[in-house]
């Protein structure tokens, strides 16, 4: 289908635009009605999968494996959804939170490119075509994450691209080892030529740098601390945008490659990818209990719950990947939440220092409320989206005998939980501390500012009380995954 291909085209479409209109206000009205037309189309083709099974596209009428192939399935289905949402909402929440309006018209041509990135990420079938977008996403981040031109985001961009770059290298001679084992890069090809390879276990080599290359674009351990020194630095819709997407990609691209070419040799991967989901959310919970300033907490949870996604992949059964994705999903749209409300709570204090401020829930209730709902959802309390992300996740541990691991998550859940409280009790409950009567601060924000956290808080709240419905695609593409032989046949017989 011809519409496949809308993910990416619209985001181009409308970086032309951006770049040919110079007003300000047009590029924030221009910028609300592209991630609208986005969500729409994500949802009818997400519609159209449930209905017709894996949608493709060959381009140029090239059949695969030799042509450049788009493929839509459940996962990249429910991926182009939660991004087409989490886009709109910084699109409403930068109309009021960007604060250099001499450079938010290049946000918004920037914003569009990673978009573009990102979902030509989520529909490729080509892994030569993952490497090509996940480089314009790196480029377009760079880009946001400099923009202001502040010293301590030069510094903290010049980290993100350095260790970045050193996985985008290691990606590339992936890509050649791979290409001249096999002699093809088109992902259902590939899986073909290794179900059936008997000496496909020296696939190892290609793997191990994959992982590596995918490992830094996610953030696990030990390959993470390009997040922490770096998301703290841009401004707080920037760092809103990345806290929900970037790092979802590379748990992507995890979950594709080791589920689909990479499963000859089970027992050693998925060995390693439950030590290092262990560690990863033991190190990034721990990390940020010893911080005060809310980014960097945030970001360090951002590194914790990453674990959890990874754990689902190594438990490696039907409902352990159904809950990965499950909780995936969950996160993206609870951390994006949780970092705009941290911008909030900054405009009504001046910054985000947790010593510094206080008073917040006498000052606006509200925000206390938005704050709330992804904190507790991220904490995994009932009946919010996490609680159910975490059970699932915790019940395929049990049920694959994964004892280790399935303590590490519940005790993980509990140092999440103690840096919420910490965050409510400093920031909301704590008397405020004296301000200076020269800073004029908000005493309240405006609808406009507080209703991209409404939308995400009320989505947070309804993949709780819709758990099962939603639970139902997760685990259909978890047999997607699990199964990929209607992913092969779908894309080679098109």
């Amino acid at each position: 289908m011809a519409l496949t291909a809308l993910p990416i085209l619209i985001p181009f479409i409308f970086i032309i635009i951006l770049i040919l209109v110079r007003s300000t206000i047009w590029a924030r009205r221009i910028a609300i009605f592209g991630t609208i037309l986005l969500l729409l189309v994500s949802v009818g083709l997400f519609s159209e999968v449930t209905k017709r099974g894996i949608l493709t596209l060959t381009m140029g009428g090239w059949k695969a494996p030799f042509g450049i192939t788009l493929v839509i399935d459940y996962l990249s289905g429910l991926m182009l959804i939660v991004s087409a949402v989490i886009a709109l909402a910084i699109a409403l929440y930068s109309t009021k939170f960007i604060d250099y309006p001499h450079k938010s018209h290049r946000f918004y041509v920037f914003f569009f490119s990673l978009i573009m990135g990102l979902n030509g990420s989520f529909t490729t079938g080509d892994v030569f075509n993952l490497y090509v977008w996940f480089e314009v996403m790196l480029m377009s981040s760079f880009v946001l994450i400099t923009l202001g031109s502040k010293k301590k985001q030069i510094e903290g961009g010049i980290k993100y691209l350095a260790l970045n770059l050193i996985g985008s290298m290691l990606f590339l001679a992936g890509l050649g080892l791979l290409y001249g084992k096999t002699g093809t890069l088109n992902m259902a090809h590939l899986a073909k030529i290794l179900i059936y390879d008997q000496q496909s276990i020296f696939m190892n080599t290609s793997a191990i740098l994959f992982f590596i290359a995918f490992g830094i674009k996610a953030a696990v351990f030990p390959l993470f601390f390009w997040l922490p020194a770096s998301y703290h630095t841009p401004n707080i819709t920037i760092s809103s945008l990345f806290a929900g997407l970037l790092t979802k990609v590379g748990v992507y691209a995890l979950f594709r490659f080791f589920t689909l070419f990479f499963i000859q040799d089970q027992q050693f991967w998925h060995t390693i990818i439950l030590v290092i989901a262990g560690f990863t959310m033991v190190f990034g919970g721990m990390a940020a209990s010893i911080y005060y300033d809310t980014r960097r907490i945030l970001s360090y949870h951002i590194i914790s719950q990453i674990g959890y996604m990874v754990m689902g992949l190594g438990i490696f059964s039907p409902l352990a990947l159904a809950g990965g994705i499950f909780f995936m999903m969950h996160n993206m749209i609870a951390k994006t939440n949780t970092f705009l409300v941290a911008g909030m709570m900054a405009r009504l204090k001046g910054t985000f220092y947790l010593k510094d401020v206080g008073g917040l829930f006498k000052q606006d209730p509200l925000v206390a409320v938005l704050f709330i709902i992804p904190a507790f959802a991220l904490a995994g309390i009932p009946p919010l989206s996490g609680f159910f992300a975490k059970f699932v996740l915790i019940k395929a541990g049990i049920e694959a005998e994964q004892w280790v691991i399935t303590m590490v998550a519940v005790l993980t859940g509990m140092l999440t939980l103690y840096s919420m409280i910490k965050i409510w009790n400093e920031a909301f409950l704590k008397k405020a501390p004296e301000i200076p009567s020269e800073k004029r601060l908000p005493a309240k924000l405006s609808l406009m500012e507080l209703l991209p956290s409404i939308l995400l808080g009320l989505i947070s709240i309804a993949m709780g009380l819709f758990a099962p419905q939603i639970f139902d695609f997760t685990f259909e593409a978890a047999n997607q995954l699990i199964n990929p032989i209607n992913y092969i046949e779908g894309v080679l017989n098109n």
